[in-house]
């Protein structure tokens, strides 16, 4: 499932940008709706495991898992 939202950001990851979770090479960016908004940066992988929780905070998600192996 590729999750969107209109108002994601719009800056496109880069291959210096790194997954939090294992420093592999980051597909997604998720912005937390708290008041800070920080992002969070994961890779496929890790994206998956915390999908269902990220989008049920409100997280505005930036995917693009689709260009993996592009």
């Amino acid at each position: 499932m590729s999750v969107t939202t209109a108002d994601a950001p719009t800056a496109q990851l880069t291959r210096q940008d790194r997954c939090d979770r294992c420093g592999a090479q980051a597909y997604v960016r998720a912005t937390l709706a708290t008041a800070g908004g920080g992002d969070l940066l994961f890779c496929g992988h890790h994206f998956r495991a915390h999908e269902a929780k990220l989008v049920g905070a409100g997280a505005q998600i930036l995917d693009e898992r689709h260009l993996i192996d592009a």
